[in-house]
C-alpha cells in the first residue's frame, strides 16, 4: 500500500484509448455504473466539473428512469476487475434494452462481453493494486469515455504536481491524533465526494469504523445527536470529527463550519480542521485524498491491520457467488 500511495500521481501521466472507437460518440448525458472503488471516479468527477450531465448508478440493472430518456444516455459500466455482479448486470441490461454502452476495466468478463459486443471500451492498467488505489487511471479513463479531453490535460499535470511526501507528513500528523477513535468526515454538498472517499479509505486501508455527512444538512439533525448530557457522553467520546474546509464553499457554509466547530468543542467534542489545499480545483481534491490515504495508512499501521488487501470483502463476495 506504501508504493501504491507513494506512486499514485505516476496514474496521471497514462494515456487511456478507446477501443472500437468508430462505435464511440459524444452523448447528451451519461451514467457510470459500479460498486466500491469503480465508481469513486464518477463521484469525484461530479465535483471536479460541476453541472456535467453524469449520474452514478450503485445497484444491479438500470436506473429507474423512463426507457427514452436512458437512451440518450451511455451507459458506462465500470468494474477494475471486470467480474463486478452489479455492474455486469447494468451493462446485460443496458444491450438486452437497446441503450448504448461502454465499458471501464482491467479485465474479467466485462471486457471480454465489450469485446463480444463491439462495444467502446478502455482497459485500465493492471498494476495488481486495489481499486480504491487506482482512482488516476479509472477517473481520466472516465474523463475520455464522457469526451472531455479539457479534463484530461489538466490532470496530466498533477503528475508532477502532486507532493507526496508533504502530504505523507500531514497524513502521519492526523494518524497520531485518531487514535482510538472514530473518524466522522464533514464537507460541504460539492464535496460530498472527498467526504465519501476519506471514509471509503479509513474503512478498507484503516479497517475502521468511519462515517461522514455533508454541510448544512447535518446542523438540521445529526448534530443534535452529540447535544451531550451525563448519561451520554461515554457514546460521543470516541468520535472525532473531520471538517474538510474550502474557501471556495458558499460564505454560509463557512460560517456553519465555524459555529459547528464552537458548538462541538464546548462539548468536549474533538474537530480537526483540514484545508484543501491547491491551485487548482483537481490540486485540491486529489492531494487532499493523498492525505486520506496517509492518515488510513498509518492508522493501520497502528492498528497492526494489513492496509491493503480487504479479506471480508473476499470472504463475502464467496458466500454470495
Amino acid at each position: 500500500m506504501e508504493e501504491a500511495i507513494k506512486n499514485f500521481p505516476k496514474q496521471f501521466a497514462w494515456t487511456p484509448i478507446i477501443e472500437n472507437k468508430n462505435k464511440w460518440k459524444i452523448f447528451e448525458g451519461y451514467v457510470l455504473a459500479g460498486m466500491g472503488g469503480s465508481h469513486l471516479q464518477g463521484d469525484i468527477f461530479q465535483t471536479a466539473v460541476p453541472g456535467f450531465n453524469l449520474s452514478v448508478h450503485q445497484d444491479y440493472g438500470l436506473p429507474s428512469w423512463p426507457l427514452k430518456v436512458l437512451k440518450n444516455y451511455l451507459l458506462i459500466a465500470s468494474s477494475y476487475s471486470g467480474n463486478t455482479e452489479e455492474t455486469i448486470s447494468a451493462f446485460e441490461e443496458a444491450i438486452t434494452k437497446g441503450i448504448s454502452a461502454a465499458v471501464l476495466a482491467t479485465g474479467g468478463k466485462l471486457l471480454e462481453l465489450a469485446k463480444q459486443r463491439g462495444v467502446p471500451y478502455i482497459q485500465i492498467p493492471d498494476t495488481g493494486i486495489q481499486p480504491r488505489s487506482a482512482l488516476g487511471f479509472t477517473f481520466l479513463a472516465l474523463a475520455k469515455m464522457a469526451g472531455r479531453e479539457d479534463i484530461i490535460q489538466d490532470a496530466a499535470k498533477l503528475a508532477a504536481d502532486l507532493n507526496i511526501e508533504e502530504a505523507r507528513v500531514k497524513g502521519e500528523k492526523l494518524a497520531e491524533i485518531l487514535r482510538g477513535k472514530v473518524p466522522v468526515v464533514y464537507a460541504s454538498p460539492k464535496n460530498y465526494s472527498l467526504a465519501y472517499n476519506w471514509k471509503i479509505k479509513f474503512n478498507e486501508t484503516g479497517k475502521i469504523p468511519a462515517f461522514y455527512n455533508l454541510f448544512s444538512e447535518l446542523n438540521h439533525n445529526e448534530m443534535t445527536g452529540f447535544d451531550i448530557v451525563e448519561t451520554t457522553k461515554s457514546l460521543s467520546e470516541k468520535f472525532h470529527f473531520i471538517f474538510l474546509k474550502d474557501e471556495q464553499d458558499h460564505f454560509q457554509i463557512q460560517k456553519r463550519m465555524e459555529i459547528t466547530k464552537k458548538l462541538y468543542t464546548e462539548r468536549d467534542l474533538k474537530v480537526e480542521i483540514v484545508p484543501l489545499e491547491g491551485e487548482t480545483v483537481l490540486q485540491k481534491i486529489f492531494s487532499s485524498l493523498i492525505i486520506a490515504d496517509w492518515a488510513s495508512y498509518y492508522l493501520a499501521l497502528f492498528y497492526g491491520a494489513e492496509p491493503e488487501q480487504v479479506p471480508m470483502v473476499e470472504e463475502f463476495k464467496k458466500l454470495i457467488s
